[in-house]
This record gives structure tokens, sequence and C-alpha cells, in this order.
């Protein structure tokens, strides 16, 4: 799965006001997912109307359009029940599943759902780094919630991650 490089409009091309949102912060597990998860995303900010227009916008078009995403009520407390994205609309579901935190889940109409870590927009570049790419790593075989707390964990999370599969978040 590849990312483009091209940011999203969120509003019409016609529009002489435009903005354009900054690339999504985004890491995606190469030739679909060995694992859990399908990458990881980390959102400048906890608007999910401001961050998914952006996010779904950068999506290769082969995937499908996204029509639905499932996130975490802890992540986006103020998460509304539609995002308008470029050129349609996104069915927003909210979860309060411990095994669905930190993650959120994009239905697509070609290749189905992916999942990605959704990385605290607050958590510092050096974490946030190590963590887009574990999580993009084939080899991954850890869930959201559990990437995140191993890396919330320091070095003794390190070991443990190290020991359940992973290739270490160095």
């Amino acid at each position: 799965m590849d990312a483009i490089t091209k940011p999203a409009d969120v509003m019409s091309p016609g529009d002489a006001h435009t903005y354009r949102m900054p690339l999504p912060r985004l890491s995606l597990t190469p030739d679909g997912s060995h694992g859990p998860l399908d990458g990881a995303w980390w959102p400048r900010c906890d608007a999910l109307e401001l961050e998914l227009p952006a996010l779904v916008g950068s999506l290769d078009p082969a995937v499908g359009t996204v029509t639905r995403v499932t996130v975490d009520t802890a992540s986006w407390p103020n998460a509304p029940q539609t995002v308008m994205a470029p050129g349609h609309v996104i069915e927003v579901s909210l979860t309060d599943l411990p095994s669905e935190a930190h993650a959120i889940t994009l239905e697509c109409g070609t290749i189905g759902r992916w999942e990605l870590l959704v990385i605290p927009p607050d958590e510092p570049a050096g974490a946030a780094a190590h963590l887009l790419t574990a999580a993009a790593d084939p080899e991954n075989p850890l869930s959201a919630p559990r990437i995140l707390a191993l890396t919330e964990d320091g070095l003794d999370g390190e070991a443990t991650w190290e020991s359940e599969g992973g290739p270490g978040l160095t």
C-alpha cells in the first residue's frame, strides 16, 4: 500500500479560498498487511473533521473510496457522525472496545479494511517516528494498543516488544 504525496483539497477546487491541509504523517505496510496493523497515522490534532480528509485524500485511488471509519472515543472525544472528504461523505463510528483503542479502521471500496495505529498528536517526534516505522513493519505482530503501550513503557517495553517478535523500537 502506498500513499500519494499530493495533499487533499478540503474545499472544492473552484473555491478562491481553497485550503490544503498539510500532507498526513502516515506510514503504510508495503504490499498489503501481514499483521494486525496496516500502518500508522500521526494526526496533528484531535479534530477528526480536519484530519480525516487529508488522510483519505492521500491514499492511492486504487484502494477505492473510504466510506466509513471507526475510531475510539478516547482518542476522538468530539468526533462528528460524518466527515466531508474530497468528493464524498465518510460515516464515522465510535467504539469503546479496548482492542480498538488508538486505532482507526478505514473501510474502502476495493481492498476492504485497513487498520492503522493512531499516534497521539502530542507524541514526541522521536517516539512518533519509531511508531510510524514499527506499525508499518510487515513482521509486526502487535495490535495498536499493545504497540503504543510498549513504546510508553520505554526500555522495558522494548525488550518485551522484541520478545513478542517485533524488530525493536530503536
